[in-house]
């Protein structure tokens, strides 16, 4: 069992043309939140707590949860953050209210179908400190690449440009919850810049690839993408 931080804080300015002032995680797809999606396959696991991440209109999202939280078999708490603090602050200042040793990490703004139990197995195995999966991906310019070696570790990471074929970093991870290395972070850092990019000769980062079904509803496109293929995947 492991507890869950969802990051829904982020303003969303490249949405704000489809819609409007709504908070990212809240943009409706086939008539219900995005966030209902993803707490929905968290549904799928033996999860006890969901945390999420606040800031941007939280109140909107704490309405909603409000109101739904029975629909889940877990439990729902939040954190709210006063000013933007970057996916690390974030993060960080979510792990003060996880209790498992072993921690998910999931974006509010991307739907990873990723097999998170097999993930967690994979995390437990490596001894990884964190554990990210990778979503493999052809003739793509948006997203840039991971490189691992043959153990898993993670050695580099690419800038976007196009590319024909790589593994792009899927923003799901898992993190050990007392981890010296985010704990000596200041209070607002970029998870992926600050402390992945930067720390990647210690080789605690290991990355999982898993080709399940990726979406990312950051831009307007990639929104409209969801509306027209969640009618199916979730039947």
């Amino acid at each position: 069992m492991f507890d869950v931080i969802i990051l829904a804080g982020g303003l969303g300015t490249r949405l704000r043309s489809v819609i409007g002032h709504t908070p990212k995680s809240m943009a409706m797809v086939c008539g219900k939140p995005f966030l209902h999606y993803i707490l929905t396959n968290l549904s799928l696991y033996k999860i006890n707590r969901v945390i999420l991440s606040l800031g941007y209109k939280s109140d909107v999202i704490i309405e909603w949860i409000k109101n739904e939280r029975e629909r889940y078999p877990f439990n729902i708490e939040w954190v709210i953050e006063s000013e933007p603090l970057g996916t690390g602050g974030a993060i960080k200042k979510s792990l003060e209210n996880a209790k498992t040793s072993t921690v998910c990490v999931l974006n509010g703004d991307t739907f990873f179908s990723v097999d998170l139990a097999r993930l967690h197995i994979q995390h437990k195995i490596s001894s990884a400190k964190i554990s990210l999966a990778m979503k493999p991906m052809v003739n793509f310019d948006r997203y840039g690449t991971v490189q691992t070696d043959t153990n898993n570790v993670v050695t580099s990471f690419t800038e976007k440009g196009f590319c024909e074929k790589g593994n792009i970093n899927g923003g799901v991870y898992f993190i050990q919850r007392n981890l010296p290395l985010i704990s000596s972070m200041p209070e607002k850092f970029s998870f992926e810049k600050d402390l992945f990019e930067k720390s990647l000769q210690d080789r605690f980062l290991y990355g999982f690839s898993h080709d399940r079904y990726f979406i990312d509803i950051g831009v307007p496109e990639d929104y409209e993408r969801a509306e027209r293929e969640f009618l199916n995947y979730f039947r």
